[in-house]
């Protein structure tokens, strides 16, 4: 990362489908310029913190574009209702 750079939470629209047995399974992710890009591959889900801009929640290891890169789904504090979180990946600004 350059100097003075800083990565920031943005917040993403992800379509996800549930699988029979609950887990949900993000499919693609739009950018913040309306982009669609496709997730080739789920490498790996757990619990992590977003290290370089604050939050936490479930990291996803991804593959958009043959490259491997994080997106992130952060639960809502809430346990009822229809808004059960968001997703955000980071972005280096300079």
């Amino acid at each position: 990362m350059a100097a003075g750079a800083k990565p920031i939470k943005v917040y993403v629209k992800v379509k996800v489908v549930f699988g029979e047995d609950g887990k949900m399974r993000p499919r693609a992710l739009e950018w913040e310029d309306g982009c669609i890009y496709k997730i080739e591959k789920i490498k790996d889900v757990k619990q992590a913190a977003a290290m370089r801009c604050g939050g936490q929640g479930d990291r996803y290891t991804i593959v958009v574009n043959g490259q491997e890169t994080y997106l992130y789904f952060e639960r809502n504090a809430s346990l009822t209702g229809d808004n059960i979180g968001k997703w955000f990946v980071e972005r280096r600004i300079a």
